[in-house]
């Protein structure tokens, strides 16, 4: 039987916050597991064989500790293709389990008629009912297990397990962002898009570092993992449809840290998808229809705008909130009505109150312009003053900011950018 010791942490998550509804693990496992892998499913049939496979090559004392868990996920208005598709997966998945002997390979049907999402919800419920479920069989008598979430069309390499536990061995830090670099495409104009949306991705993160914010780190969903004390604390995935990813990590740094995690690299589909409203495959779709400029690139000056701030904030924590306004005007006079419609002028007020260390009000400030207030301030500056601009104008500056000669050509600064951010 599963381990019924549950940490008071764990236990109140469970009983205030964990997901309710009809889904359950089908077959449920008979003992417990230091960590899981949650792999939402949504007419994966073809692909989901191939991310088994490539996780039943990591070594077979850490894959015996880990719980796989698959929750075949679609809505009641699911087209019918998608509902054959998944069909077709509950039926490979025990076959898959005794091919790539996967024994800790489980499932939850949320695709059948009564077990179905409720509308417009998708990915992040679907993360979230995997995640919920699968805390109840942790152990969490020697250790904090860890949660893991990948995707059913993404393939991981042989030390994918043995460097997300040596990583949580080595650091007190509640998350981790693991690297990732999206497979070759079918033909050279989705390689093209993959490329470009990738490049823009760790162009973003790199601004932020220069920048000097705390949430330069990517928020991929099939390349983030947890401790199950950090998920709980977080308030667990949330539901969304999409950008569960960005919302979750943001969640998880405010409440436990997010660091780069190092040592391996997961390797995302590069297709193209409409069945979420933004993303890769959103964003790879467009600019087969639309073109490449379909996806332009912030300008440097919104990085340098964005550090002047947080280095003013820095270094005069005992202003007041008129003093910090006034600074915000002269930084940028968008920056002062983002801050003047969020609330800025309470917020400081209260943070000053409740944190009189100086390292603590820092901590709290950020906890307020987290990671979305920042691409908010950013999407303004854009909006405004700097328009979005091709990469050509874009990554060299950047590059050359951080104390890097920018190669010439998008393929090479793509390869530096990867390198530069951890991936093997």
């Amino acid at each position: 039987m599963p381990n019924t010791y549950l940490p008071k942490n764990i236990a109140t998550y469970l009983n205030k916050r964990a997901e309710a509804g009809p889904w359950i693990i089908t077959a449920p496992p008979s003992r417990s597991f230091t960590g899981v892998i949650v792999i939402p499913s949504l007419a994966e049939a073809a692909n989901l064989p191939q991310t088994l496979e490539s996780l039943s090559h990591n070594l077979p004392e850490l894959l015996e500790r880990f719980l796989i868990l698959i929750v075949v996920n679609q809505r009641a208005d699911a087209t019918a293709s998608e509902t054959s598709d998944n069909r077709d997966t509950l039926k490979g998945l025990p076959r898959w389990k005794r091919q790539f002997h996967l024994d800790n390979l489980f499932w939850v049907d949320a695709a059948t008629a009564g077990g179905e999402l409720p509308a417009k919800q998708g990915v992040g419920l679907a993360r979230k009912i995997g995640l919920d479920l699968a805390l109840p069989l942790l152990n969490y008598r020697n250790d904090d297990p860890l949660m893991i979430c990948l995707d059913a069309d993404t393939l991981v390499q042989p030390n994918y397990l043995d460097a997300i536990t040596r990583h949580f061995a080595a650091t007190t830090a509640g998350g981790a962002s693991i690297p990732y670099r999206h497979r070759q495409a079918s033909d050279q104009a989705g390689q093209s898009a993959i490329d470009r949306y990738e490049l823009f991705l760790r162009t973003y993160v790199l601004g932020l570092e220069l920048a000097g914010s705390p949430y330069a780190f990517h928020t991929v969903g099939s390349a983030m993992a947890c401790r199950a004390s950090a998920y709980v604390a977080s308030g667990g995935m949330n539901r969304r449809l999409a950008g569960e990813d960005f919302y979750f990590l943001q969640q998880v740094h405010k409440t436990s840290i997010v660091v780069p995690l190092a040592g391996t690299t997961v390797h995302p589909s590069p297709r193209s998808s409409t069945r979420v409203p933004f993303g890769t495959g959103r964003a790879v779709g467009d600019m087969l229809v639309d073109g490449e400029q379909r996806l332009l690139f912030y300008q440097p000056v919104v990085f340098s705008i964005v550090g002047e701030w947080l280095a003013w904030i820095a270094g005069n924590t005992g202003a007041d909130a008129s003093s910090f306004l006034n600074a915000a005007a002269l930084i940028s006079p968008v920056l002062h009505r983002v801050l003047e419609q969020s609330g800025f002028r309470d917020a400081w007020d209260n943070l000053q109150r409740n944190n009189r260390d100086n390292t603590k009000l820092l901590t709290s400030f950020h906890g307020w312009f987290d990671a979305f207030r920042t691409m908010r301030f950013i999407h303004e500056l854009s909006d405004q003053m700097y328009p979005r601009i091709e990469p050509e104008g874009a990554i060299a500056p950047l590059l050359e900011r951080a104390g890097h000669v920018a190669p010439a050509s998008i393929s090479e600064q793509l390869e530096l950018l990867r390198s530069l951010q951890g991936t093997v």
